[in-house]
């Protein structure tokens, strides 16, 4: 079961998301306000309009309980059909909501956005997962996510069956082109994070094969083998792999550039990881729709 995502974060987005289309807290929704009785109660479902991947569900609730308590009417009742990882069909029913009508449409467009947001992220990770199984490499994504979303699109990640890199700058160390610049060399960028958070991992991205073994000897053991033709990555691999017996085990990370098309070539040169900045920078929403039920 994948690490799920922190209730208070998600009542924050939440609530932010609200804020967006309602205005602020109570908020309104001129129309469906007016013409809906906050005491008509109906049924609604959320559906998938196309085959995927799903998460995000977990947020429901939540946006049904804040636009009830915002409008001041009785609760909704979310009862998930699936769980968030759950590979799903076109116009299969994902959830079944009870309670206000007037509470249903309100909160229709928030937990779209949200769900099919995450959905598109976990079914494009799915992809990767599925082309990967079996090679030994897993599938990575990055920091390039949305402002204020990264916890919902790294958690999609999971349910995908990929894997979160870092959650951002103060996790993990990640030593790249310009920190060498400015530190002057790898060794004594390395050097320089070990003495100031010796506690904290460290990455280092290299382009080249001396760059990689200059990054081992200085004691990284996590290399980011970017943009290299496959050659390259598979000589760095080896070279690296055959120093373990003396340094110890290395992760070696394929990224830059990677697409599905070469996805198991890249896997095959022994790397543990390949890391896809599109699963949260460019990844398609996955359409679900919230339809009404007729008395």
């Amino acid at each position: 079961m994948q690490q799920q995502l922190d209730p208070a974060w998600v009542a924050r987005v939440v609530q932010v998301a609200l804020d967006e289309d309602l205005g602020p807290a109570p908020g309104r929704d001129v129309t469906s306000q007016a013409t809906i009785p906050p005491d008509t109660v109906g049924t609604a479902h959320l559906v998938a309009r196309a085959e995927g991947v799903v998460a995000g569900l977990v947020v429901v609730q939540e946006v049904v309980d804040q636009v009830a308590q915002r409008l001041g009417t009785d609760g909704v009742t979310v009862s998930l059909t699936v769980e968030d990882g759950a590979r799903v069909w076109r116009d299969e029913v994902l959830a079944v909501l009870v309670g206000p009508v007037q509470t249903l449409l309100v909160a229709e467009r928030t937990m779209l956005n949200l769900a099919s947001r995450a959905s598109g992220v976990a079914t494009h990770t799915r992809r990767w997962a599925d082309v990967l199984d079996g090679s030994g490499a897993q599938v990575l994504d990055t920091r390039k996510t949305t402002p204020g979303l990264r916890a919902l699109e790294k958690y999609a990640v999971r349910c995908g069956g990929g894997t979160n890199k870092r959650m951002g700058l103060y996790d993990v160390a990640m030593v790249k082109d310009n920190h060498v610049v400015a530190a002057g060399s790898v060794a004594a960028a390395v050097r320089a994070v070990q003495e100031r958070f010796p506690d904290v991992d460290i990455q280092v991205e290299a382009d080249t094969l001396d760059q990689a073994l200059e990054a081992v000897a200085a004691g990284a053991r996590f290399l980011l083998l970017d943009n290299m033709p496959t050659p390259l990555l598979a000589e760095v691999v080896a070279a690296v792999r055959a120093g373990e017996p003396t340094t110890g085990r290395v992760e070696l990370e394929a990224t830059g550039n990677l697409t599905l098309d070469r996805a198991a070539e890249v896997a095959g040169t022994g790397v543990d990881y390949l890391s896809v900045g599109g699963l949260t920078h460019s990844s398609p929403i996955l359409d679900l729709a919230l339809d009404l039920q007729a008395s």
